[in-house]
């Protein structure tokens, strides 16, 4: 199977306190393709200054990867079905959940894709079918244990 490669990349900052955690969380995320993405502690963990909101967190990055896996997955799956998709625009969003004494996690992801295809229109029940195919054989959903749900609504003509 394939490799994939990601480079973290952070430094403390003169006058910072690393010992009573006043410092910063930026930091970057260098891919193997050449592609650097600021990175940060969320804010509604890490509050500012030590905390960038523009930057991505561990936490958007994780519904961000669940969301375009589903999508990569689902064009395909639609394409092979005879499909022809002129759009895909997904808002995703993850929940934090208690998941033990002192521990937190994504527990749930909820997909909200907003599809538009060209000609032929899938049927309710050939987009269910597509979706759950995509959310099989996607990568990263099978990768966690967060719960992951499509929810409506699915497609626009």
């Amino acid at each position: 199977m394939a490799r994939h490669t990601a480079t973290i990349d952070w430094s403390g900052k003169p006058g910072e306190d690393f010992a009573i955690g006043h410092y910063s969380r930026a930091h970057d995320l260098i891919f193997d393709g050449g592609l650097t993405v600021p990175g940060s502690a969320s804010p509604s963990i890490v509050r500012a200054p030590w905390s960038v909101e523009p930057a991505a967190d561990p936490e958007e990055m994780l519904i961000a990867a669940l969301s375009s896996c589903h999508m990569l997955t689902f064009l395909d799956k639609a394409r092979h079905a005879g499909f022809v998709v002129a759009s895909y625009r997904d808002e995703a969003e993850g929940v934090m959940g208690k998941v033990g004494e002192g521990r937190y996690a994504v527990t749930k992801v909820t997909l909200r894709p907003h599809i538009v295809f060209e000609g032929r229109q899938p049927t309710p029940q050939e987009l269910d079918a597509l979706h759950h195919a995509s959310h099989d054989d996607c990568f990263i959903a099978n990768s966690v244990k967060a719960e992951v749900v499509i929810a409506a609504p699915v497609s626009a003509s």
